[in-house]
């Protein structure tokens, strides 16, 4: 004989299944929110980093970018934590382009680092003013510029493009391709690895004219207070590689 459920008590049952059920998923997304990072960098902590051991901490974050192992951020914290001011590690002069996300790159989060963005990576009176408040006035001790694959801005250069005020603009990286001229291969942006030579020469010569045309900023690299280093970033592995 098949036994009957008391209808009496099934409101009960169903109710307090939702609870048990409501019980777990909050406690789940409680335990998610104590695995996320929450922490900033502070005054103290940016002051007792060295510049190499900031290097190093680029590089292990972005071997984690490669690896699609981002670290678990909660962001909204770090936004709260950071409102009151900030203490960046580092400034990274990158192109602008969209696939070149430098956050993530590095695998920092709010208040990590500056990012200074034009296209091509070059330096002018804004950027350089822009280097020296992370450096001399925020305490920034690491200056990475980064240039990138197959840049748009550096193809440009190449190939002589003149367009309203992006003329203007491409002479700034001219310098490379002229450092560029004895590459003996074929000279063109057809030539990947030629226009590969060209951005890293453009990352040489805006370090070169940053020394030069920022005493502020030579100084500091003078009294080992500050490293500046030069990048490349593969659009293709998202790969990192600084260069000597």
């Amino acid at each position: 004989m098949k036994k009957l459920i008391n209808t009496n008590i099934l409101p009960l049952l169903i109710v307090t299944l939702m609870f048990s059920t409501a019980c777990v998923s909050q406690n789940s997304d409680q335990s998610t929110r104590n695995e996320l990072k929450t922490e900033v960098l502070t005054s103290e902590a940016q002051s007792n980093l060295t510049p190499q051991e900031i290097l190093e901490g680029l590089k292990a974050g972005n071997e984690r970018y490669i690896n699609n192992n981002l670290t678990p951020t909660d962001y909204q914290a770090q936004v709260k934590a950071t409102a009151v001011g900030q203490h960046p590690e580092a400034i990274i002069l990158s192109c602008v382009d969209s696939r070149v996300p430098v956050e993530q790159v590095f695998d920092k989060g709010v208040g990590d680092i500056f990012v200074a963005r034009v296209a091509g990576n070059f330096v002018n009176e804004d950027i350089l003013g822009s280097a020296e408040f992370a450096t001399a006035v925020a305490g920034s001790k690491v200056v990475v510029v980064m240039g990138h694959k197959s840049c748009g801005a550096v193809k440009a250069a190449i190939d002589g493009v003149e367009m309203g005020n992006i003329t203007a603009m491409l002479d700034k990286i001219e310098p490379a391709v002229e450092m560029t001229a004895n590459y003996s291969g074929d000279r063109s942006t057809s030539n990947d690895d030629y226009v590969t030579e060209v951005v890293n020469n453009n990352v040489v010569n805006t370090i070169s004219e940053m020394r030069e045309n920022s005493p502020v900023i030579a100084e500091l690299e003078r009294n080992g207070d500050v490293v500046i280093a030069g990048a490349f970033y593969d659009l293709e592995t998202g790969k990192v590689t600084f260069l000597d």
